[in-house]
């Protein structure tokens, strides 16, 4: 650690106008620690800091260093602290983490056509799909897609808050993984669709994997 510097001016030799505030700048800046100078902003250009530095606050800032011994050298156990403070707050979120992993998504998808890779959906966020669902053996179930394209202009795609399980999770986690305008192909697993119960009205079987052509239109 460095040895604290000898103070250069007495309270009468600060305080007269002789000496320059260049002086006093240059030499806080040589002798305080970096923590000190954003405090007190003393950080830059010498001729930046004494066009918005008054002479009152430079001598206070010298007075200061003195009471306060922040000298360079000083710093290394006060970053210490902060790395240590940051470890600590990375923790928790690490644990969160790994209390939320259910191992890999039950879901593949295959992107049939790129959207604008710019807008993905957030959760919470509204969007727009036209989409049709097949069992495996390629029979439809659902679809809302008009059977031609002047009914699709007359039509409106299905909207919903993404990520608020107001759909199946295969949905939700899908398509919050498309952009705007993207097409994809999303074969869903049954825990991530209607599970053991299926849904018979919609002819859905129990354990039923789905697969869904889904396209997003927009979101908002």
């Amino acid at each position: 650690m460095a040895s604290d510097p000898a103070r250069e001016w007495s309270d009468e030799q600060l305080k007269n106008e002789d000496l320059p505030k260049k002086e006093l700048i240059k030499f806080i800046q040589d002798n305080a620690t970096h923590s000190f100078l954003v405090e007190h902003k003393l950080l830059g250009n010498i001729k930046n800091v004494a066009k918005t530095a008054k002479k009152e606050q430079l001598i206070e800032a010298y007075n200061q260093l003195f009471e306060s011994k922040r000298f360079k050298g000083t710093e290394v156990d006060v970053v210490t602290q902060e790395v240590k403070a940051v470890k600590i707050d990375e923790n928790p979120k690490e644990i969160k983490t790994e209390a939320v992993d259910e191992g890999p998504p039950k879901y593949t998808k295959s992107i049939l056509k790129k959207g604008d890779k710019t807008n993905f959906p957030k959760k919470g966020e509204t969007v727009s799909c036209w989409y049709t669902g097949t069992l495996e053996d390629g029979t439809v179930f659902d679809t809302n897609i008009p059977a031609s394209a002047k009914k699709k202009k007359q039509s409106k795609p299905l909207s919903f808050k993404v990520g608020l399980g107001r759909v199946i999770r295969g949905w939700d986690e899908g398509v919050m993984t498309m952009s705007k305008g993207e097409t994809a192909r999303l074969e869903i697993e049954s825990e991530w669709a209607y599970g053991r119960k299926g849904l018979p009205d919609s002819k859905i079987p129990p354990n039923a994997k789905l697969i869904f052509e889904v396209e997003l239109v927009s979101v908002d």
